[in-house]
């Protein structure tokens, strides 16, 4: 787990170098610098912003972590006349004793042998089957649970995309313009300017609604939930959160926008056709990034997204002079990977090199908006359920790309 202190230092760090550099711009600046000063300020807070984000992140984890190493002391039963070795004459051992016992020495090599053998006969008869829960129960057993893990991407939690966050799902138009194809004229001295509405602009829109998503209700029992040193509803409420984020991920990735979310691939121009059906090449990737407008090249949220395994292919591509394409970041210092100078988002929604496929998108993602209805919820049902519980995660979202000339996508070819 990353130092918490020390990403906030270097947002700090950040901070000040990007006032400083503003500082510098007076009235004197010539327009040229001045302009260089505000990119690379905007660069500066956008990897700041990074940091933040990563910070919320370790926070959120230590704080879990805390949370399922903490024994749960409101479950063990408080035994009256009983001693850390010995049991009143004439009362029975049972589980429960003998997990106040186990729990209050510190762990089994610090319990007798009576003790050790409550708890293994008790085993089988805790919560049921063992992949349905049972693994979670004290049973001379860590106090955390080893979850296993896969990226999915950054789509709905990453600040490098345009975030409309509403309290209700109505439908969101955002207004647009198109008027990179308009110059002024010539004017001639005496002469009336035309004024018959062909140089007039023209407005559009792009709308985003909210579509909803559900986990499905997960069920466990009263007895799981009363001996299972782990709290079950946090628990099993932080693997319906990740849940959620993988299908925002997924729909905001690839979603074919007819009922349905818009993916930020799908409605993405071709930028660059690949000559081959499972490859690309170092001037394919320049040829897609020259194939978007230098205005969108030079935003602060400008970066290449790309799966893990195309990733790994492009790592080994180099330029004429025998450069490699890629460059290594250090995550543990909040810096990322890059190509050609552009940051590197991994997507894991995104597809492998294969025929016919959008593997590699490039250009200003600020352009692409995730609109959040809400935020994420969990329900927890114990009445409708009982004796047992259930919880339910449920998300709503949509996206959309207000400009296609902003992000384009390399696509290999068809055979």
């Amino acid at each position: 787990m990353a130092d918490i202190k020390t990403l906030r230092e270097q947002m700090a760090r950040i901070a000040t170098e990007a006032r400083s550099k503003l500082n510098e711009v007076t009235d004197e600046t010539p327009e040229e610098r001045a302009a260089e000063v505000e990119r690379e300020f905007d660069a500066a807070m956008a990897d700041a912003d990074k940091l933040q984000a990563r910070i919320d992140r370790e926070e959120r984890a230590a704080s879990l972590i805390a949370k399922l190493e903490q024994p749960d002391t409101s479950k063990i039963p408080a035994v009256e006349g009983r001693s850390t070795k010995a049991i009143d004459d004439g009362q029975v051992m049972d589980y429960r004793h003998a997990f106040a016992e186990y729990i209050s020495a510190g762990g089994d090599a610090h319990v007798d042998a009576e003790v050790r053998s409550v708890l293994r006969e008790y085993r089988a008869q805790l919560a049921g089957s063992n992949a349905a829960g049972g693994y979670t129960v004290p049973t001379e057993m860590a106090t955390f649970i080893e979850q296993s893990m896969a990226a999915s991407g950054p789509m709905y939690t990453s600040n490098l995309f345009s975030v409309i966050s509403t309290t209700d799902g109505r439908q969101f138009d955002i207004p647009t313009s198109d008027d990179t194809g308009s110059s002024a004229v010539a004017h001639t001295e005496g002469g009336a300017p035309t004024d018959d509405g062909g140089a007039d602009v023209t407005f559009g829109s792009k709308s985003v609604g909210a579509f909803s998503f559900n986990t499905e209700w997960v069920r466990w029992s009263a007895e799981l939930n009363a001996d299972s040193i782990l709290n079950m509803e946090a628990l099993l409420g932080d693997m319906l959160g990740d849940r959620l984020g993988r299908i925002a991920n997924s729909k905001l990735t690839t979603g074919s926008g007819s009922s349905d979310v818009e993916g930020i691939v799908t409605n993405s121009a071709t930028g660059v056709t690949a000559a081959a059906a499972a490859a690309i090449t170092a001037d394919e990737i320049i040829d897609l990034i020259h194939s978007v407008d230098p205005a969108y090249r030079q935003s602060a949220g400008t970066a290449i997204m790309m799966n893990d395994s195309t990733l790994a292919a492009v790592r080994k591509l180099k330029d004429g002079q025998g450069n490699f394409l890629w460059a290594m970041g250090n995550y543990q210092a909040g810096v990322p990977q890059s190509i050609l100078g552009y940051n590197v988002v991994v997507n894991q929604a995104m597809d492998s090199l294969a025929a016919n496929k959008k593997v590699m998108l490039f250009g200003d993602m600020k352009k692409f908006f995730v609109r959040k209805a809400g935020g994420p919820s969990l329900t927890v049902a114990s009445e409708r359920f009982a004796p047992d519980y259930g919880i339910l995660g449920f998300v709503r979202f949509d996206g959309v790309l207000s400009n296609t000339a902003a992000i384009k996508h390399l696509k290999t070819a068809s055979s």
